[in-house]
């Protein structure tokens, strides 16, 4: 069905409101799909996630933890030895330099704990804004700021919350309107919501439950 005329959705609280109340009956659950059990683990795998899906990283992710179990181990080990274990993850060369370099800086530099701030996680091969946003959300459940990955930036566009293109611009625009209390949990229920519903090449917007608050101009449907 064609999309009729409607007039432009704003960014009044009441709407964002009404997404995040949508958001949260709709994915009450919602959690990171990386499979980890420390910030190590959740560090490591989300420098593997750029560029690859989550699935892949956590076929992956076993017996590299099994092999180099901690940030020193991992330090310890050889470029080859880390290119092997990760190949099917892709840029798997520059992925074997971040992680060797991420356990030598938490190693050297934070005693073998990942660090719990921003500037500090930063300073980490390999990680950069999205990746420490994840393991402070996620793992420490710290917002102090909001991941935005493929969907987060896709649907924040197609809601009409940003006009931007780049992730960092992005994430500013949404930490002015979305309440810091919802940062972490706005975070997996539109990543949810990018992977089962507002999908990049064919939304499928007759079952969508945000469809009555979007006007993309790529809808499949339309109820207005």
């Amino acid at each position: 069905m064609k999309k009729s005329a409607s007039p432009r959705v704003s960014k009044s609280a009441e709407r964002i409101t009404a997404i995040l109340d949508v958001l949260q009956q709709t994915y009450p659950n919602a959690v990171c799909a990386l499979h980890h059990k420390s910030a190590w683990q959740l560090t490591v795998a989300t420098i593997l996630s750029a560029q690859c899906t989550d699935v892949r990283v956590n076929l992956v992710t076993p017996a590299l933890f099994k092999t180099f179990p901690t940030p020193k181990a991992m330090a310890a080990a050889t470029l080859p030895e880390l290119e092997e274990l990760i190949r099917t993850t892709g840029f798997f060369r520059n992925k074997a330099k971040s992680l060797q370099g991420a356990g030598r800086i938490i190693t050297e530099e934070f005693h073998g704990k990942v660090p719990q701030t921003m500037p500090e996680l930063l300073r980490i091969p390999g990680v950069a804004r999205k990746t420490a946003n994840v393991v402070l959300g996620t793992w420490f459940k710290i917002a102090d700021g909001i991941v935005v990955d493929t969907h987060v930036l896709r649907i924040a566009r197609r809601l009409q919350l940003t006009k931007q293109t780049t992730p960092e611009k992005v994430e500013r625009d949404l930490m002015r309107i979305i309440p810091q209390s919802q940062w972490i949990d706005f975070t997996h229920r539109i990543i949810s919501h990018g992977r089962q519903v507002c999908i990049a090449r064919k939304p499928r917007c007759a079952d969508c439950p945000l469809e009555h608050l979007c006007n993309a101009p790529d809808k499949t449907f339309s109820s207005h």
